[in-house]
Formats: C-alpha cells, structure tokens, sequence
C-alpha cells in the first residue's frame, strides 16, 4: 500500500510541475484489423484463417514534451472475427462489430522537428454489439496493446499494435470450446 501511494504521489507531482508544458491534441484514427482465433478444447480438423476488418474514429493525445510521455485514446468502431472452415464444409465466419477503446502510454523519441518514434502499451476495452447463434460472445472484453510507430510532421502517425485479450472472445454453445480473438492492427491517425 505504501509503494502504490509513493507513486501515486510521484505522479502528482510531476503532473503538477508540468502542466505549463503539457499538450492536448485531437485527430481521427483509421486502419485494418488483422484478426486470428487461437481455440481451446475443440474436437475436429478445421483450418483457420485471418480475418480483416476495419476501425476508425475520433483520437485524443495528451503529450508532455520534455520527458516524451504521453497517453493516447480512442473512441473507434471496429470490426473484428474469425473464419474457420471445419473439415468437409463451408468456411464459417463470426463478425464482430462493437466500439474499441485502447488507452495507451506512449513514450516518444523525437529525431529532430519532422519527425518521432513512439513505443506504446496500455489496456484495451472492446463493447460487442452483435449476438451470434450457437456462440456466446462476450459483450465487453479487455485486452492488452503493445505497437509502435512514427510521427511525422507533428501531424501524421503511422503505427501498428497487437492487442492480447485477457480472457475467451467466445464460448461455442453447449461444448466446452472456445476461442480468443488476437488482433494486429495498422493504423493512421491526423491530429489536428
């Protein structure tokens, strides 16, 4: 308890000795999910394959120059799923459509004026809109991001992510199978 509130404190008090240098931006962000299940306790041969969809929305960055900390956050609709085709059948494709949200830290090293590397990682909340029969997914999911990426021009970033679920994408109803939906995205975003 004594470390946790140490730190706490130590946060304080450099967000309080910086907010002179702090900056708030908003953009937008786009890009592609690359979307591929890993399965638990399923029978059969089937083969899977990569899904890709798409998200984009409204961004928001808050950056602190000098020590080239930031946080970055998203309000993105995405399109996630599966495709797996089962052994003597048709493929079979689950969609996900639903809003993300990953907030992440993000610690920049500036190559000059035009341009920056970013290394990121933070948590990931994902809200499912859509119900499928036969498969119980998860309404809200929580996950992990890590990604990197440029920026450039103090308006153009260029980045991708692998976001790792903390629990099962899905149950297959009436069975005891399940999968985790792991996802690499690309992205671009404009800050205004």
């Amino acid at each position: 308890m004594k470390r946790i509130f140490g730190a706490l404190m130590i946060a304080v008090c450099i967000g309080m000795a910086m907010p002179a240098q702090a900056q708030i931006h908003f953009g937008v962000k786009g890009g592609l999910n690359l979307s591929k299940a890993s399965f638990s306790n399923m029978g059969g041969n089937f083969k899977k394959d990569n899904f890709t969809g798409f998200f984009i929305g409204p961004m928001a960055e808050f950056n602190i120059p000098i020590i080239g900390l930031g946080v970055d956050a998203s309000l993105l609709f995405a399109q996630r799923g599966i495709k797996i085709t089962p052994e003597g059948a048709d493929e079979y494709t689950v969609k996900q459509n639903g809003i993300d949200i990953p907030v992440n830290l993000k610690y920049t090293i500036g190559l000059g004026s035009l341009a920056g590397i970013y290394l990121a990682a933070g948590p990931d909340f994902y809200f499912d809109f859509e119900k499928k029969s036969g498969i119980d997914k998860k309404k809200a999911q929580v996950g992990i991001n890590v990604g990197a990426g440029l920026k450039l021009l103090n308006h153009l970033q260029v980045g991708a992510n692998y976001n790792i679920p903390m629990g099962d994408t899905a149950d297959f109803e009436g069975t005891d199978a399940s999968y985790k939906t792991k996802t690499w995205q690309v992205s671009v975003a404009y800050i205004f």
